[in-house]
């Protein structure tokens, strides 16, 4: 069973890892308002996945309440980095394709090797 200390420990190691990810690694063209929101981003994105929501592109938008392409763009940037992985699922009524995301499972390792380095 994980401790309040290890729950907290885990939010800051992925607070961390998001920042050095995206601020010591800019893709060509990005700006820095753009970086900002990628941040901002990763940490609603890991509430979500620690509260067991689809991290569905009309799920980030009712939480964020920024609009489609906003997310988008956000969202994009954080897939062609390699955090986010996409896949195309059902949409809610079952009909059409929805965008859903998942944290790639590189992140949880680098989370992961880090905190053995941290207790070991």
């Amino acid at each position: 069973m994980a401790s309040n200390l290890s729950d907290r420990w885990q939010s800051q190691a992925l607070s961390v890892f998001a920042v050095r990810e995206i601020l010591e690694k800019p893709i060509e063209g990005e700006s820095a308002q753009s970086r900002i929101k990628q941040i901002g981003m990763m940490n609603i994105l890991y509430l979500m996945h620690q509260a067991h929501q689809k991290l569905t592109l009309a799920n980030i938008i009712e939480i964020t309440g920024m609009t489609r392409g906003g997310v988008i763009e956000t969202i994009d940037l954080l897939v062609q980095r390699g955090i986010l992985t996409e896949t195309l699922g059902r949409n809610s009524m079952g009909r059409g394709t929805a965008r859903q995301f998942e944290f790639s499972p590189q992140m949880f390792e680098a989370l992961h090797a880090a905190a053995t380095t941290r207790n070991g």
